[in-house]
């Protein structure tokens, strides 16, 4: 093997989930579920155990378990949730899974940005450009199949032509200010990056939401985003 070549990123995000198992690691976290009900989940399904332990794997990224790094903004996540109604589920963890993997993130991010014209795209052509990050093999196509099944279970998009083409749906509005300051720090860590306040309400890997408050006030407000100016005059939102 070419030890030269770059190894292709960590994939991480290669199950399934529907939302109501995401959401039930979320009531995990909070303390509302113990993990006995996701086992539960996943003996109504029928799932073996290979399946089992690699469906576990991505749900402790998520909620379960998340890297040190997102511990905080997990439970911040958490409190969120815990104040707001079940409408906030989606968002939630739509943040929780760009932000602990990137996988998931540009996946959306690539669905938000084929389908802002039209309203749908081609699958194929969603493959071809995630192939040119994560390689040709069978592991990166099927996990990009799954990540796309994902985002359709929860309300996203929908899978048409027997899943050769998919349609964007109507966004979610998101009207609590804790959990838009929230959605923007989960896009922020998915860049890596600070980013341009007025390309929030548009971005790619949040398409599945409108944003329509005033973003700079609650960027405000938020004790873990600060406003940044470009010598351009533009804005930059960057985290503490």
């Amino acid at each position: 093997m070419n030890s030269s070549k770059t190894a292709a990123p960590q994939i991480g995000f290669d199950r399934f989930i529907p939302l109501d198992w995401a959401a039930c690691a979320l009531r995990v976290r909070g303390g509302d579920e113990t993990p006995d009900a996701i086992e539960a989940l996943f003996d109504a399904d029928g799932l073996g155990a290979p399946s089992r332990k690699k469906t576990r794997a991505v749900l402790r990224g998520l909620w379960l378990e998340p890297r040190a790094e997102l511990a905080a903004f997990a439970d911040r996540g958490v409190d969120i949730w815990q104040a707001s109604p079940e409408s906030a589920v989606i968002a939630l963890c739509w943040g929780m899974a760009i932000a602990t993997y990137p996988f998931f993130g540009k996946v959306g991010a690539l669905i938000g940005r084929l389908t802002a014209m039209q309203g749908d795209c081609a699958a194929a052509e969603i493959h071809r450009r995630m192939a040119e990050t994560y390689g040709q093999g069978e592991t990166a196509r099927r996990a990009t199949n799954r990540v796309i099944q994902t985002q359709a279970h929860w309300a996203a998009i929908k899978r048409i032509d027997k899943g050769r083409r998919v349609i964007r749906q109507a966004p979610v509005t998101v009207t609590n200010d804790a959990l838009v300051a929230w959605l923007i720090e989960a896009a922020i860590r998915y860049n890596g990056k600070a980013v341009s306040v007025t390309s929030l309400q548009s971005s790619a890997v949040l398409y599945a939401f409108r944003l329509d408050q005033s973003l700079t006030f609650v960027i405000s407000r938020s004790a873990t985003l600060e406003l940044r100016s470009e010598g351009s005059g533009s804005q930059l939102v960057a985290l503490r």
